[in-house]
């Protein structure tokens, strides 16, 4: 039994011998070496890139993945072709397929849990050698009372119970390992942590026989925060605590409760982040009032007034200081953003589709009214006005909710920038400002702009869908895509008023709606 042990130990480190000495004379090879695709040999020379790609993606300092890309930066997209063959010849060397899905883990703390007393978890797909970490925050609205919250368990359980989680999941836009589609993060160790608190991501109120449910959202995320220092997070240089919609909110109401919670216990070396996608909503005024009667129609103030005090929600403690007795303010970024001090950059539509629903704006499929029309607007101008001093931020003039986790992010441009860039610009910006000065408390300000990048992009077109690079429109009832012009009439746009209030003829609009600018 045993000299059968040593022979398939011995058997193991000759596939391993063989795949390094594969991997050794691939990564040897020039860079203009030929290729073998499909048993022809085609010849692809550097000299023959005519054009470079939009940006390099190579982090610098002490955030660099371990591979040297200095030799082919002229050609990342040709060594990145190279290198995914190169995983393709060594398959037959393992005995598994390379597997990127990120796989389920329950918190070992079983007293921190979901809604309805199940365990709380995360997915996780370690990236060995890398010293980023990327942590996700699912959104997924909330609720508020015990009324709203029975509806939420009857129609929305997953957000609500551990029960019926899949054991994988597959990352999508930032969460992608792979480079074409997530061309700044592919590499990192990436983290998703399902939202089953439906508090916002503020909760610290367990289950007990008085209450119904748990509300435990901010003592989720610190659990999780804890274990993973176990498994390589306590060599880490950069954590980005990212979140789209309640979970962008969740970013903005916890990134300095995970950059304390690490500095407390001794780890001063990791930078702390935030990406805010989607959660940077208004308190504003609804275009039609209506009462509290559940999640979608209730004004987003009364929700939140309603949900703190049901929550036993958390703010961080500089907001709360500065709003003592009305702690509710802190959900809203233009809000809280100013008391904070981590980095944080804000990814938001002007025109988010969840801020026109709870705010009585519906697109039902039939053309909307000039009152709606000017309301939409409006609103594009006041989530404007509210970004004019944020550092960082990537902010379309387009329709739509949630950004970073489509597959289609790196499309989306502002100012011909893409968000993918944007997060690299602000990345080295933040690299650049640690030599200026090293103080956590100070970053958030000190983010001097390096050449040719731009971190504040923010449409100045008025309208929905002005920029030419918006997702694709659909029509709520029929499926059909549609242009840009369809897409305004059926929203009531009078191409004749809108010419003349920006002061032009109407061919010319009509013009430049066609050519997307």
């Amino acid at each position: 039994m045993q000299s059968r042990g040593v022979a398939r130990n011995s058997l193991g480190l000759s596939a391993v011998r063989s795949c390094l000495l594969l991997l050794f004379i691939h990564l040897s090879a020039p860079v203009e070496a030929r290729r073998v695709r499909g048993g022809r040999a085609q010849t692809r020379r550097v000299q023959q890139q005519q054009t470079p790609p939009p940006y390099r993606e190579r982090v610098e300092g002490a955030e660099s993945f371990p591979l040297d890309f200095t030799a082919v930066e002229g050609n990342m997209d040709n060594f990145v072709v190279q290198i995914k063959n190169l995983a393709q010849s060594l398959y037959p060397c393992s005995a598994q397929k390379l597997d990127q899905d990120m796989k389920l883990h329950f918190l070992k703390n079983v007293s921190v849990t979901c809604n309805d007393g199940s365990p709380a978890g995360y997915y996780i797909k370690e990236s060995k050698g890398s010293k980023r970490w990327l942590l996700f925050l699912e959104g997924g609205w909330y609720c508020f009372d015990s009324q709203t919250c029975e509806s939420r368990y009857e129609t929305m359980r997953r957000l609500m119970s551990s029960t019926k989680w899949p054991l994988t999941r597959t990352g999508r836009g930032i969460l992608s390992p792979q480079p074409e589609e997530n061309p700044h993060w592919w590499n990192a160790n990436m983290v998703f942590i399902p939202y089953c608190s439906s508090d916002v991501w503020s909760g610290a109120t367990p289950k007990t026989d008085q209450s119904d449910y748990a509300f435990m959202g901010s003592l989720i995320i610190k659990e999780v925060v804890n274990e993973l220092l176990t498994k390589g997070l306590e060599n880490a240089k950069v954590l980005l605590l990212a979140g789209s919609s309640a979970g962008g909110t969740g970013v903005l109401l916890n990134v300095d409760q995970v950059a304390e919670q690490l500095e407390a216990q001794g780890y001063t070396g990791v930078q702390v982040r935030g990406l805010a996608d989607s959660g940077w909503f208004l308190d504003n005024k609804q275009y039609k009032f209506t009462d509290c009667l559940d999640t979608i129609s209730c004004a987003p103030t009364e929700a939140i007034k309603r949900g703190i005090r049901y929550w036993g929600g958390l703010v961080p403690e500089s907001c709360r200081q500065a709003h003592v007795g009305e702690e509710w303010n802190c959900f809203f970024g233009y809000k809280v953003y100013p008391t904070l001090k981590s980095p944080v950059f804000v990814a938001q539509w002007l025109f988010d589709e969840a801020q026109l629903t709870v705010d009585n704006i519906h697109l039902t499929g039939q053309p909307i009214h000039e009152g709606q029309w000017r309301y939409i607007q409006k609103l594009g101008q006041e989530l404007r006005h509210t970004l004019r001093d944020i550092p960082a931020m990537f902010a379309p003039a387009c329709l739509s909710h949630e950004l970073i986790t489509r597959a289609d992010w790196t499309d989306i441009r502002v100012k011909g920038i893409s968000l993918p860039r944007a997060l690299h610009c602000w990345d080295r910006s933040l690299h650049h400002s640690l030599h200026i000065n090293s103080s956590h408390s100070h970053q958030k300000h000190m983010t001097p702009p390096v050449r040719g990048c731009l971190l504040q992009l923010i449409d100045s077109c008025p309208w929905p869908h002005c920029n030419p690079s918006c997702p694709t429109i659909r029509d709520q009832l029929t499926g059909q895509e549609m242009s840009v012009i369809q897409f305004l009439k059926h929203m009531g746009f009078d191409v004749q008023k809108m010419a003349q209030q920006q002061g032009m003829e109407p061919k010319k609009l009509l013009g430049m709606l066609n050519n997307g600018n």
